[in-house]
Formats: C-alpha cells, sequence, structure tokens
C-alpha cells in the first residue's frame, strides 16, 4: 500500500461518523490475503469454516469463521473467489499462524495456500462509503454490486460490496498500483479522505466483527452475531468446533450477544474486559473491535451478556471505570439467548 502513502497519506484523517455518512475513501492497512489453488481447495475448506464454500458463487462473498475444536473463532474471513483461486481476507497480524495452521490439515488434498496480499491484483486495497460513494464509483463501474456481499471482476479491479453502515452502502475495491495512481487521485477530490482507522470505524457501524490477535479463541461464533451475518451455515457438514456451534444454536447454551458502543476513553482495546454495575465481581464481557470515533473517544462492538446489554449499566475494566454509552445495532439482535 505504498502507493496509498505516496498520493493520499498526507489528506487522511480520523473521521467522524457524519463523515462517514456522507461519503469517504480510506485504506485497508492492516489486512492480508490467503490464496488457495487447486481443483479441492473448495471442499477442503468446506470441512475447515463455518460457512458454505463448496457452493460459493463467482458474484458473491461470503462471511466464515475458523474455529477451534472447542468452537472458539481462531480467525474470521472475508472469502470470496477469484477465477479458481480462493481468497481469505482476514488481518495482517494472525494471517501466518492461521495459515501455517490451515496447511497442517491440507495432507492428501489437491490445494496449496499461499500469501495473496502482494500479488498484483491486491497490491491496493481501498474501503468507500457514505451517500457519496455510490456515485463515484459508478465513475468506473456500471453496474455496481447490487446487495450485501456481491462483488465484480471488472478489468481496474475487484469490488465488493459489504454490509452497509450509516444508512449508506460500503465497498472494498482491489486493485494493482497502475489503476490506483489513476483512480486515487480522482477519489480523494470527491471524497473525505479517511485513515485507516475510518474503515474499521465503518466496520464497527455496520455491526461487522473481526476477530483479531487479541481476540483469539474467545468466542463462539453466535457471541458476535456471526450467524445473524450469514457467516455460519448449519446445514452444512462438519468442520472443527461444528458440535460446539450447532449445540450453542439450538440448546441456547450461550446467552451473550455482541453489541455497539461508545467509550470514551481512547485507551479502549480489543482483549479489554468490560464489568456489569449491577454484578461488579466478574466481567461481564470483551471488547471485539475499537476505532477513533473523530469526538474524542472510541467507539466498538462489545461481546457481553444480554441480561447486561438489557440493563446498559457497564464499565470499563471494572465495575468503577469508564461508563459504556449504548447505541442501537444496525440489525435486530434476536432473543435466540445464545
Amino acid at each position: 500500500m505504498s502507493i496509498w502513502n505516496e498520493l493520499l497519506a498526507p489528506k487522511a484523517q480520523s473521521l467522524n461518523t457524519t463523515q462517514l455518512a456522507a461519503g469517504f475513501v480510506a485504506p485497508l492497512l492492516d489486512q492480508g490475503l490467503i490464496a488457495l489453488d487447486g481443483e479441492e481447495s473448495a471442499h477442503f475448506l468446506h470441512g475447515q469454516l463455518t460457512n458454505d464454500v463448496e457452493h460459493l458463487g463467482a458474484d458473491e462473498a461470503r462471511l466464515a469463521g475458523y474455529c477451534s475444536p472447542k468452537g472458539r473463532m481462531l480467525a474470521s474471513f472475508l472469502m470470496w473467489r477469484s477465477g479458481s483461486t480462493l481468497l481469505l481476507q482476514l488481518p495482517r497480524e494472525i494471517q501466518a499462524a492461521v495459515q501455517k495452521r490451515l496447511s497442517m490439515f491440507v495432507l492428501r488434498a489437491k490445494t496449496k495456500l499461499s500469501d495473496a496480499s502482494e500479488m498484483p491484483e491486491h497490491e491496493v486495497v481501498i474501503g468507500l462509503g457514505g451517500g457519496l460513494a455510490e456515485a463515484v464509483l459508478q465513475t468506473w463501474f456500471e453496474p455496481l454490486p447490487a446487495r450485501p456481499y456481491s462483488k465484480i471482476s471488472h478489468p481496474l479491479g475487484t469490488v465488493i460490496r459489504l454490509a452497509d453502515a450509516l444508512g449508506a452502502a460500503r465497498y472494498q475495491w482491489l486493485m494493482s498500483k497502475d489503476v490506483a495512481r489513476t483512480v486515487l487521485p480522482e477519489l480523494a477530490e470527491r471524497l473525505t479522505v479517511g485513515d485507516a482507522a475510518a474503515w474499521h470505524l465503518s466496520a464497527i457501524h455496520a455491526g461487522v466483527p473481526q476477530i483479531g490477535k487479541a481476540t483469539q479463541e474467545q468466542f463462539v461464533p453466535q457471541m458476535v452475531n456471526f450467524e445473524l451475518l450469514g457467516g455460519v451455515n448449519f446445514k452444512k457438514g462438519c468442520y472443527p468446533g461444528q458440535e460446539i456451534v450447532a449445540r450453542s444454536q439450538y440448546l441456547g447454551k450461550l446467552k451473550r450477544r455482541t453489541t455497539l458502543v461508545t467509550i470514551q476513553d481512547p485507551a479502549a482495546v480489543a482483549g479489554a474486559e468490560v464489568f456489569a454495575t449491577a454484578d461488579p465481581e466478574q466481567p461481564c464481557g470483551m471488547i471485539v473491535n475499537t476505532a477513533p470515533n473523530g469526538r474524542g473517544g472510541i467507539d466498538a462492538l462489545v461481546e457481553m451478556k444480554l441480561a447486561a446489554i438489557e440493563a446498559a449499566s457497564v464499565r470499563l475494566g471494572s465495575a468503577e471505570g469508564t461508563a459504556l454509552e449504548f447505541h442501537p445495532m444496525p440489525y435486530v439482535l434476536d432473543a435466540l439467548d445464545v
């Protein structure tokens, strides 16, 4: 992403939700890509991930989780096809370890895993969103992906529509450096240029969690609303942790969800525990993702007990810590009590 730093980094700034809603462009600087090539790639991944890989269409993307045998998430992916290649997007900080772990289970399957982050067609990855983003993208693409988690492949790159945020569509555009040199200056003229944290803030307001190093093996997928986002297929075959994930769904063993909050403490980080004032002796949940909100604090997705969400009296670090300000999620947290 050195081309981003060369052309737009001086213009990049921390954004607030009002700026995101109007229209923005931001880099995805901390995301990596794993590529799987080979005729049995889909079959192999289908047996490893929480979602259906074998029926993943060429014009769609899907969320998927990778779990330990205990059903706890080791990684969350955005996955899609590029020709005969399957691609998994995840934080760079855990990519090498996750790729190595997946490779251990390939055995005789006809597939090969590799780091696709620096491939020419993925050299630059940007995110766009807000009310102006669709019209700006139509400068180069017509039509655009019509619904969340659909994609188009184009000579100028791959465009994936992701979950909407703040009342507008969000898109991810993967491109070559040559394309970036042409389009980034125009994007900067027509949209507010955000920093890497601005993209994370948009994902938080879309209610879409991402598992990073600080939160690996902390959550069953339902704790972070993953099945509400289409990231779990309960009809597919087995995968590591499948029995526990299914039991959580159908037997109601868990009573936890992830919700959207503001914390007026810029030091709040993923993996930090939160405490309900009604039960101060033990944590009621954990921060999943955070991003500066452009107003002096951070916005976050926080996993916690449903009772704590309902009471809305939760604090950071201890029952005497900074209070969490609760906001509505962009989708319904159903009464499954998982």
